[in-house]
């Protein structure tokens, strides 16, 4: 099945070599299994696909997995299904994990299903052959086979046929040895080959001398040659005929198919004609094409037989000649013909394809024939058909170029069609063009216009008012309308049935986003964490996990850090229990846990926490959130007073974000982060500049979006007042402080109003109102200590160690307060953290590092390669890595050696 779809066999076939054609030995002994690409590229009827046959049938036992492909498989997720179904033809287990993280509702990036892949791969021989490769144009599949050959196990083999150069790495792999290249001057008949196929195969009695010269006008083009073979059949003036044989080769196909064409009786030329719109064919479809030509005894199961026995141009797909497809050449021509002889009757025949393919249980191929058809009511029954299956398995892509070839005024008037529509321009970014679309919709269902269309499914009918509210509140999302994202997303939770299970979660997740960026974090994690646990019940964790980091943030807003540690922690126990590869989100996860220690003082967990996390993000990182790495390592560097450093980093992340269309209050805003550091810094005119350029002002009416925003300002403000000494200038900041307090508190904003209190304790101290500093850093430490907040209290420097010490003096908190002002006087300075991650010194000329270390203790275990990737919830290549340095670091070739000389040492 291939999202809901089922998968037609046909793709997946192994073409057969027969003996009585001609070996291609010299050409088969070039393929060298053992680098990791073979490449055959040549134009159409060069013989590719019959050569690659020939070489998988010199070694039977050979593993083979065969994918012909078209221009059909350019949506990455059925092309990826084709090959991972392929794969399993050899033995069913193989890519079991990497098809199910496939078929999720929100597949990970290709390189984590991948790595899977090649992690269950690693000790197997097999040998994967796509062929027809020039087919496939999408740039993201190409990316996906550049990962695949980059990783590719020494075991594993990647075959590809195509009539142009292929977009991978093809340079690199012929420097370093890894690539064998068949082209069109290796494919040609050389005039041995060419007398052998004329004489042998093709049955014509031709003396030399006429070989010679039709290789020589040929150049040995293996198609010209068959054509000729088949205009010389019944001829008797065959010296005559090699005499007037000239040409380029695409007048030789028009003049040549024309002269085999005529040769066929009529009921085989109509065959021909009519099966040409098939890709591919088998008795059965044939049938129902071309049935008009099914009179007495014709039989297109036989014929399709009789073509091949004749070597027309006919290429079997299977061995038990059930499925066939024509020469690509021959197809062409084919079509050309038909389209000229029989113009009136080809939508007639895609119109019985069509049907066929319904019948058979494949709406993809029934939408392609019946769009051919332009019989447009069907194509819309068959798009609505299976329109939910393919949303859930996320191929909008494929569904918007159906939908775009139907007309306007059909889709206008078929809700179900309208708000798919509307969905599938929401994923492509056309949020202008969605309301519209909607209200088409809603036109439809109004009681006083009864719908003109029968729906085939009357759930989707029923369920068409929650999918309406559901796309209206994804487009007030990607506006950063959060009101009525709220309004919407409650409203089609009322309206959703229970067991839309898979909607409900996306829309209390949904809900759960848009309470967080008003103001409301607690409801927020509420919301999304009721959506997440849909998805762990749906049997979806990779979800669960991706959306955990989102859930932390909510916590930190909530002023909640231990259960923030707790759920991250827990999500990452469950991403070691799925096995297989990094599930996407799970750097992330190391990421919030980075920040969460980093609030609770621990700068060297949080390092180490950075670090881990950093060995897994190439392999499975979210998208859109690259930035906050590197804001999170501004603010560690920040924190060992290396300012410089941290303001380069904030550079980076503001050069890779971008807005995206969930408005989440934005962690870190990157200015503003930068901002304070120039007043620590004492660049104070930078951070003032920056305050006009965002246009800032105490007066400005508060929003949750834009708090960071304006604690920063009122940071900047205090720091004013210290170099102007103006005795009215702090009254602005303690004002806005004071708004922005009352707001955290109405909303029970833990987390923020930790964060007023001690801005505005700061304020008060440098007013010299000791009493108000005192009474807003009382509060603050009683709400900070049940959470462990160290970071908060300890980069403010001196003014803050100030009011620490009256604390102490007044009994406050004196436990906790007397843990700040010891980590207040380290605050700033750099911390030696590799010494500290060390427990004593390595007797070797380059030490092993901390994750070198790990790897050498599981390899004093049992446990095997790719069990020592899951282990450390790494790549098996960064095992690889890994174990080579360690074998040089410690001089020894071989894993028992490394774990005798690692005992030597005390390194284990």
């Amino acid at each position: 099945m291939i999202a809901g779809i089922p998968l037609l066999e046909t793709k997946l076939y192994l073409p057969q070599w027969s003996v009585n054609l001609v070996s291609r030995s010299r050409l088969v002994e070039r393929i060298n299994p053992k680098r990791k690409l073979t490449l055959v590229s040549a134009p159409a009827g060069f013989g590719k696909t019959t050569l690659l046959a020939e070489w998988v049938a010199t070694v039977p036992t050979r593993r083979v997995a065969w994918v012909s492909l078209d221009q059909s498989d350019n949506d990455p997720a059925v092309f990826w299904t084709y090959l991972l179904t392929a794969l399993q033809t050899i033995q069913p287990s193989f890519g079991e994990r990497s098809q199910s993280l496939l078929q999720s509702p929100q597949p990970p990036p290709i390189e984590s299903v991948l790595m899977a892949l090649l992690n269950e791969l690693v000790e197997t021989d097999i040998v994967l052959i796509l062929d027809d490769y020039h087919g496939i144009e999408t740039q993201a599949i190409h990316r996906g086979i550049g990962f695949l050959l980059n990783h590719l196990p020494r075991q594993m083999h990647l075959v590809i046929s195509s009539r142009a150069d292929p977009p991978l790495p093809l340079a690199r792999l012929r420097g370093g040895g890894d690539l064998t290249e068949l082209r069109a001057a290796d494919l040609r008949f050389i005039p041995d080959e060419a007398a052998t196929f004329l004489n042998q195969v093709m049955g014509i009695e031709i003396s030399a001398a006429d070989v010679a010269a039709l290789e020589q006008r040929t150049e040995g083009w293996i198609a010209g040659l068959q054509l000729a073979a088949l205009s010389m059949q019944g001829r008797d003036d065959i010296p005559g005929f090699v005499a007037a044989f000239s040409g380029d080769n695409r007048y030789i196909v028009d003049y040549l198919i024309e002269e085999v064409l005529q040769r066929q009786s009529k009921e085989v030329r109509n065959f021909l004609l009519q099966t040409s719109i098939l890709r591919r064919l088998n008795g059965s479809l044939c049938d129902a094409v071309s049935n008009d030509c099914n009179t007495g005894s014709f039989s297109s199961q036989n014929v399709l037989v009789d073509l091949e026995r004749r070597n027309l141009f006919v290429i079997p797909l299977d061995s038990k000649r059930q499925w066939y497809r024509y020469h690509h050449l021959f197809a062409d021509v084919l079509q050309a013909h038909a389209l000229a002889e029989q113009p009136d009757r080809l939508p007639m025949l895609h119109a019985r394809a069509s049907e066929w393919y319904e019948q058979q249980g494949l709406p993809t191929d029934a939408i392609h024939h019946a769009l051919a058809a332009q019989d447009f009511e069907r194509a819309a029954s068959l798009v609505e058909r299976v329109w939910p299956t393919m949303r859930r398995r996320q191929r909008e892509t494929t569904v918007l170029g159906w939908i775009t070839s139907l007309p306007d005024s059909l889709i206008r008037n078929r809700p179900v069609l309208s708000v798919a529509y509307a969905l599938v321009l929401l994923n492509d970014g056309q949020l202008d063009a969605v309301e519209a679309r909607l209200q088409d919709a809603e036109r439809c269902l109004s009681a006083d216009e009864p719908l003109a269309v029968v729906v085939a499914d009357d759930a989707q009918l029923r369920s068409l008012p929650a999918s309406i509210a559901n796309a209206r509140a994804y487009r007030a999302q990607a506006l950063w309308d959060v009101s009525s994202t709220v309004t919407y997303a409650q409203q089609a939770l009322e309206l959703l049935p229970e067991d839309e299970k898979y909607e409900r979660g996306t829309t209390a997740a949904l809900l759960g986003l848009a309470y967080w960026t008003s103001g409301r974090p607690e409801a927020g994690y509420r919301s999304f964490a009721e959506g997440l646990t849909i998805f762990k019940q749906m049997g979806l964790p990779q979800m669960a996990i991706g959306g955990t980091t989102i859930l932390a943030h909510m916590s930190m807003a909530q002023g909640r850090l231990h259960r923030a540690i707790d759920i991250c922690e827990q999500s990452l126990q469950l991403a070691k229990e799925q096995g297989g590869p990094v599930l996407p989100g799970t750097p992330e996860l190391y990421l919030a846990l980075s920040e969460l220690r980093y609030e609770q003082g621990d700068r060297l967990a949080a390092s180490q926490l950075l670090l881990n996390g950093e060995t897994l993000r190439q392999q499975a990182s979210l998208s859109g959130v690259k930035y906050l790495w590197w804001v999170v390592q501004a603010r560690l560097k920040a924190a060992e007073g290396d300012l410089e450093t941290a303001l380069d980093q904030l550079h980076e992340a503001e050069r890779l974000y971008h807005r995206t269309s969930i408005p989440v209050p934005d962690v870190r805003p990157i200015a503003a982060l930068r901002a304070q550091l120039w007043v620590r810094q004492g660049r104070l005119t930078k951070a003032l500049s920056w305050v006009s350029d965002r246009n800032l002002s105490v007066n400005d009416e508060l929003s949750y979006l834009h708090e960071y925003e304006h604690l920063t300002l009122a940071k900047v403000l205090i720091a004013q007042y210290g170099r102007d000494c103006i005795d009215s200038a702090l009254e602005q900041p303690i004002g806005l402080l004071n708004r922005l307090l009352a707001a955290a508190e109405a909303e029970d904003r833990t987390g923020s109003m930790i964060k007023i209190l001690v801005v505005q304790a700061l304020a008060y101290e440098a007013k010299g109102d000791l009493a108000g500093a005192v009474s807003s850093l009382e509060q603050v430490l009683t709400l900070a200590e049940p959470e462990g907040y160290v970071r908060i209290f300890a980069e403010h420097g001196e003014p803050m160690a100030r009011l620490l010490r009256e604390a102490m003096t007044r009994d406050i908190t004196p436990t906790y307060t007397e843990r700040l002002l010891t980590a207040s006087e380290t605050w700033g300075q750099p911390q030696d953290a590799a010494t500290a991650a060390t427990p004593s010194p390595q007797p070797l000329i380059e030490p092993l590092s901390q994750r070198e270390l790990d790897v050498l203790r599981l390899l004093n275990t049992e446990l095997s390669g790719p069990e020592i990737a899951r282990e450390l919830v790494v790549a098996l290549s960064t095992v690889r890595t890994h174990t080579k340095r360690i074998y040089s670091k410690l001089n020894v070739t071989n894993r028992r050696a490394a774990v005798k000389r690692a005992m030597e040492l005390e390194l284990i």
